[in-house]
């Protein structure tokens, strides 16, 4: 008994031509499908046979009216199946009409329903060949790649072969068309649309299937990470074809440089508003990022940016970042003590890039005081980042995450007891640096004066922070830049606190 997906091999014999594997089908075909009208048992199963023989005559007839149909490669290993799935139908036919003939009940409605999936398969083969338009031209098992001055009828033909061989090939066929797209695409930056227009998304997307071949799923999720990056068309044409849950799905279990492709592609679906205009009128980005969190994106996500590489975490961090801003990813982003602590030790430790993303995340998060106390290590690597012109917007939400961790009595006093740091303050709060924002380390100071702790007080006054202060609040700075970073409710305290120090 054989497979669904593997027809009956043929007797081993000299192989015939595709003109002579054709004829000799619609010979057997037109003698068969008479015959199916004798049969005495299985009768509804028979009519559906019949009505499948009779669509693949139908459709191998229209093949031979094209004039290069038989250099199509792809023809030259699909009639041979074909020709076996009709021997075996034939067979089963003369079976049937047999009164004398009996296999068993089971084993032979499970012959009629293999013969019966063979044939579906390949009707919808020869119907996607033909759909395609490939046939209206001559092609070889190597299809040429369009040249720079190539028509748009050239391309888009081209692109129309790969896919139809995406589709209908074997393993080599799939991979060699996947090495051409990624070829065509890192070529022409324009052809991101064309591809996307032309090609059916789908079968791409059903490549990044974990049950797919592992050569072919690493070819497909970089070709879907590039056109995600190319072009609006091309992102809006693989999202609307569900391409989040299986990007998804390799990011939770498959290689690190397919997880880090997979963040890519998910980073440019879930970009910002200005930059994807289509999800605005389409969907809506907040429907995006729900999509995506109910997708399982955050855990994903979150357990990349612990185990992947400094690249693979960066676009992990982007993508937590986009998707911080749905209610649901926020609650799940706020459950996660994993998370909390893996932002800490990237503040720590990451690159800038890293640093900055992780900085932006804990300034957004509402997150709990016993998360705070135990990311308070990173109070340090914040202080310097604030020190940092580059890259635009590190400064402010370095501060922001430091302002969020020093609401905590004890990060307070851990952090007026760090040399360092207090230090680093000082010489952001001079007036003669001109590196950072006053705003920056005034609101770290107004932070740690909230608390009216007088150690707090007593320690920042021997710094020199008094000094500073006045000297700001001479030249009306002082409650301009507070009024900005802090709670209304301290302001005028943390004022009054540096005036009365005298």
């Amino acid at each position: 008994m054989h497979s669904i997906t593997t027809p009956p091999p043929q007797s081993p014999s000299e192989p015939p031509s595709p003109a002579e594997t054709i004829d000799k089908i619609i010979q057997l075909l037109t003698q068969l499908l008479p015959s199916t009208l004798s049969t005495i048992s299985f009768a509804s199963r028979w009519q559906i046979l019949r009505t499948k023989l009779a669509s693949l005559k139908s459709l191998l007839s229209e093949v031979s009216y094209f004039q290069h149909w038989s250099d199509n490669p792809l023809l030259h290993s699909l009639l041979p199946n074909i020709l076996s799935t009709v021997y075996r139908a034939q067979t089963l036919c003369h079976q049937c009409c047999d009164p004398s003939f009996n296999p068993g009940k089971l084993l032979m409605q499970s012959d009629l329903d293999m013969a019966s999936g063979w044939l579906s398969k390949q009707i919808h083969d020869l119907d996607l060949l033909l759909r395609s338009g490939v046939l209206h031209q001559s092609t070889a098992i190597v299809l040429p790649h369009p040249t720079a001055n190539a028509s748009k009828e050239d391309l888009s033909f081209f692109v129309k072969d790969l896919f139809t061989r995406l589709q209908i090939g074997g393993l080599e066929f799939k991979r060699k068309a996947l090495d051409s797209l990624i070829q065509l695409l890192s070529e022409d930056e324009k052809s991101a649309s064309v591809v996307a227009k032309e090609g059916n998304m789908r079968s791409l997307i059903q490549l990044l299937d974990l049950n797919s071949h592992d050569s072919l799923r690493e070819l497909a999720v970089l070709i879907v990470s590039i056109l995600v990056s190319m072009s609006d068309y091309s992102r809006k044409c693989l999202f609307e074809e569900g391409a989040l849950g299986p990007l998804l799905r390799i990011i939770e279990c498959s290689s690190m440089p397919m997880k880090e492709k997979a963040a890519m592609a998910v980073e440019f679906i879930t970009a910002d508003t200005d930059f994807n205009a289509w999800a605005i009128s389409a969907y809506g980005v907040e429907e995006i990022r729900i999509a995506l969190a109910e997708e399982g994106a955050v855990p994903a996500l979150v357990q990349l940016l612990v185990t992947g590489t400094p690249s693979a975490q960066e676009k992990a961090a982007n993508c937590i970042a986009i998707l911080a801003s749905s209610d649901v990813s926020h609650q799940i982003l706020l459950g996660s003590t994993m998370f909390i602590l893996e932002l800490g030790e990237l503040i720590k430790h990451g690159n800038i890039m890293l640093q900055h993303v992780s900085a932006s995340l804990l300034a957004k998060l509402s997150i709990s005081d016993d998360n705070k106390r135990a990311i308070g290590g990173c109070m340090g690597s914040l202080m310097k980042l604030m020190e940092s012109s580059k890259p635009d917007g590190l400064q402010e939400v370095a501060t922001n995450a430091l302002v969020s961790l020093l609401s905590v009595k004890s990060n307070r006093k851990d952090l007026v007891r760090d040399e360092k740091c207090v230090m680093r303050l000082m010489l952001m709060l001079d007036p003669k640096n001109e590196v950072t924002s006053k705003k920056f380390p005034v609101a770290v100071v107004a932070a740690i004066m909230s608390g009216r702790s007088q150690s707090c007080r007593k320690t920042l006054m021997a710094a020199g922070a008094y000094g500073y202060m006045r000297i700001l609040a001479e030249k009306e700075e002082l409650e301009g830049v507070i009024s900005k970073v802090t709670n209304p409710h301290r302001r005028k305290e943390v004022v009054c606190v540096f005036s009365n120090c005298q």
